[in-house]
């Protein structure tokens, strides 16, 4: 009997291509000829899983996103400071598969700003993020603005992810700058600041 084939295992394959391409060549250079290339199959075999570069786009963008997410969950610590640290830690390239994703994230941020589907995405992972790093750190520290301190944190690990992947800043570096960043949000007065929470419940988007 034939080969059954796997047609979602065969798109994920060409989307792992396209991920690789984005990652070796910057995101504009995607071309269905070069993703063809990476699998190693015809172009007419791409465009039969994928009908437009768009949606080829799209797919690569939602398979890195989900395993960005999937590493985000592996994450775990009963001790809330640690988890909290961890997870920034895991938002930036040090490890192996943090740092062959990273490009790539960036590629598509990059292209945020143009392409309003991606945007919608990110957008809503951020707020996503920003919820779950404030019920963090309202167990920290109870008191203040803990989902203003999530979104500059987040903020802080966008910019500082960017600047490992450039080589301005070392991963060494990187890790010691999270922890400063942790000190002085997780030590701050429950009344610092005009305006901040004085409740002990994390913010609710």
């Amino acid at each position: 009997m034939p080969k059954q084939v796997d047609h979602d295992e065969r798109r994920r394959e060409i989307g792992d291509a396209v991920c690789r391409v984005i990652a070796a060549r910057g995101l504009d250079t995607v071309s269905l000829r070069h993703v063809a290339a990476e699998t190693g199959v015809s172009m007419g075999r791409v465009q039969h899983y994928f009908a437009t570069k768009d949606e080829m786009l799209m797919f690569a963008f939602d398979l890195i996103s989900e395993r960005v997410e999937a590493r985000l969950g592996a994450v775990h610590s009963d001790d809330p400071a640690t988890y909290l640290r961890a997870i920034l830690l895991e938002l930036l390239p040090l490890s192996p598969a943090a740092r062959a994703e990273a490009p790539v994230l960036a590629a598509f941020l990059a292209q945020a700003v143009v392409e309003p589907r991606f945007a919608e995405v990110l957008r809503r992972g951020n707020d996503e993020m920003v919820v779950w790093l404030a019920g963090l750190i309202a167990a920290v520290r109870p008191g203040g603005d803990p989902k203003r301190d999530a979104a500059a944190l987040l903020a802080f690990a966008d910019g500082l992810m960017l600047q490992v992947l450039i080589g301005q800043v070392s991963p060494e570096a990187a890790e010691e700058l999270v922890d400063h960043q942790l000190s002085l949000v997780l030590t701050r007065s429950r009344h610092t600041g005009s305006g901040t929470r004085s409740d002990s419940s994390p913010a609710r988007a």
